[in-house]
């Protein structure tokens, strides 16, 4: 079988891939791939924040519009960065490992959040990272940020427009570590600090919904611990009505008493926001929903 793979273009995207590919070959090692890299509104616009310019589909319109054309047979994509449902006519397959969730500060000089001095400027993109990351350190100032990784690391050494370098930038672990870079991250922050987004750290691959010897191929190498958060973390998304725009965070995990579910939302200024956690003895998606409802009569009252 030839599978034609289409992706960003960026350094992380094609490591993301090239992990798929890896996986398959390894599998069906009489296959053949090609990878197709294509251009999204999110790589063309890069000097207007991602909450300006439009929702989640920012990153994968074109792919999904590729993949309904039969120009390519597969599409990989970051999770986080997928609206709650798919296009019409597209589906994904269950979720294979995820890489580690969490988030990570990487800073220029402290060596913790607690030893960044008063007024420190933290960098990030994100409305669920500078939300969340003001209610552990009130006092941070936070500047937006934008590019891929390796633009983000070399930012983190650029003086700002005031002349001041800044402090530090929050950055997803599962990115760094594909791209063999953890070295550079000065602290992890646990779930309890800080909620990851939906699905964080997970892929999301895609094809159409009629491809089903394809579907059957991909669905063989999934991680049923992986799929199982995925669809809880996703489904509190969709519950929540989450956009680019809301601070929305959703991380769920097995332990020895079955799973858990930590769950982050709020205003699309971050003014408001409330969390919540709740537990199940499976891996059961009424949680995300009961999650959601929760959050929201908070916000409300």
């Amino acid at each position: 079988m030839r599978y034609r793979i289409g992706t960003r273009g960026s350094a992380l995207a094609m490591a993301q891939t090239e992990w798929v590919i890896a996986g398959l070959r390894t599998a069906f090692p009489g296959d053949t791939f090609e990878i197709v890299r294509i251009t999204t509104a999110g790589d063309r616009i890069r000097n207007v924040p991602l909450t300006e310019i439009g929702s989640r589909g920012v990153f994968v319109t074109e792919i999904e519009e590729a993949l309904l054309r039969g120009e390519i047979d597969l599409a990989v994509h970051s999770m986080k960065d997928m609206p709650g449902k798919c296009a019409q006519g597209l589906i994904f397959s269950k979720a294979w490992q995820r890489e580690d969730p969490r988030d990570v500060l990487v800073l220029r000089e402290a060596a913790s959040l607690k030893e960044l001095p008063k007024n420190a400027v933290i960098c990030t993109g994100s409305i669920r990272r500078s939300t969340q990351l003001l209610g552990l350190r009130a006092d941070l100032k936070i500047a937006p940020i934008r590019g891929n990784i390796d633009t983000r690391l070399r930012k983190l050494n650029e003086p700002m427009e005031n002349g001041k370098y800044p402090d530090g930038i929050i950055l997803a672990a599962a990115g760094l570590n594909r791209l063999g870079l953890a070295g550079r991250i000065t602290q992890y922050l646990s779930p309890d600090e800080m909620i990851p987004a939906p699905a964080q750290g997970t892929l999301a691959v895609e094809l159409r919904e009629s491809d089903k010897e394809l579907l059957f191929r991909l669905n063989s190498l999934s991680d049923e611990a992986s799929e199982n958060a995925a669809r809880i973390e996703r489904r509190f998304l969709l519950a929540a009505g989450g956009s680019c725009r809301l601070p929305v965070g959703a991380f769920a995990e097995r332990d020895e008493a079955g799973w858990c579910l930590r769950a982050f939302f709020g205003n699309e200024d971050g003014s408001r926001t409330a969390s919540v956690v709740i537990r199940s003895q499976s891996p059961d998606v009424k949680i995300a929903d009961e999650a959601a409802e929760l959050l929201r009569s908070r916000l409300l009252r």
